[in-house]
């Protein structure tokens, strides 16, 4: 491991994420913001990165050209939308660089494209950086793996706030995959997202979602397993958006030595099986 600090680029500089990651950066050892990325045409371009997150001139402008921000860079954090995550994708696998991906959202021809990268860049992608966050999927798992199915029921519910686009959250659907692999069932088949009208009777077995969204929530999530005169319910409320910084960079600290591959926090974590 290099003594000297991790040079990490931040993409999305402008948005609240962006900004965030920006300012953990700025307090933490062992990391520089090395560039800050917008897209093109964005107000920011050509402002210091530093007083645009609230911490001061830094000396970094933000730019647009992802492609130059990345020569010299040992690392990107990303949490932007899926198009632009997969050009970011082809961008750190030919700097071969570590591409941590907090991004949520992406299709299952999304998630091909990063995997593809991942051949060359050390990809490090999680529906949720923080460390509770993914220690909960470890319980889920336990819990559904533990409660049989046929007399025990599996709701996930989420909330975030009223300007969050996709839905379910990155987080539910990865609480869903940790149930389904406790269960050993695949979630596509299994989950149950929309219910409106006269539904029926709930299918044993399948895994609901409930997404609520308003106000400023940074991100509220349950998995409730609903017996017959019992419910057990594992739950993560995340009160501020620095806990998916500060996990980034640790994921992005931990892949600086790896080999190329797709990784996700359970590595990180050294909770994966």
């Amino acid at each position: 491991m290099s003594d000297n600090p991790m040079k990490l680029v931040v993409v999305g500089a402008g948005g609240r994420m962006g900004q965030t990651l920006i300012r953990v950066l700025h307090e933490t050892d062992g990391v520089v913001l090395h560039a800050a990325v917008e897209r093109e045409g964005s107000p920011f371009i050509g402002k210091d990165a530093g007083e645009l997150a609230g911490v001061g001139p830094i000396g970094v402008p933000v730019t647009a050209d992802p492609l130059k921000a990345f020569l010299d860079a040992e690392g990107v954090l990303d949490f932007t939308g899926p198009a632009a995550t997969i050009n970011f994708a082809g961008l750190a696998a030919q700097a071969r660089i570590v591409h941590v991906i907090g991004t949520t959202g992406c299709s299952p021809a999304d998630d091909e494209k990063i995997k593809a990268a991942a051949r060359h860049a050390r990809v490090i992608k999680s529906g949720n950086m923080s460390l509770g966050v993914n220690l909960l999927g470890v319980l889920v798992e336990q819990a559904a793996r533990a409660l049989p199915a046929a007399n025990w029921d599996i709701e996930v519910v989420e909330m975030h706030h009223k300007h969050k686009v996709d839905a379910p959250s990155g987080t539910a659907l990865l609480l869903g995959e940790a149930a389904a692999a406790g269960r050993e069932i695949e979630l596509l088949s299994n989950a149950v997202k929309v219910r409106d009208g006269h539904t029926g009777a709930r299918e044993a077995g399948t895994i609901g979602f409930a997404t609520l969204r308003g106000g400023s929530v940074v991100g509220d999530h349950s998995v409730i397993i609903a017996g017959e005169g019992e419910l057990v319910t594992l739950s993560h409320s995340a009160r501020d958006r620095s806990i998916f910084a500060r996990g980034a960079v640790v994921a992005a600290l931990w892949g600086r030595d790896k080999k190329p591959g797709h990784y996700d926090m359970l590595d990180v974590l050294g909770l994966s099986h």
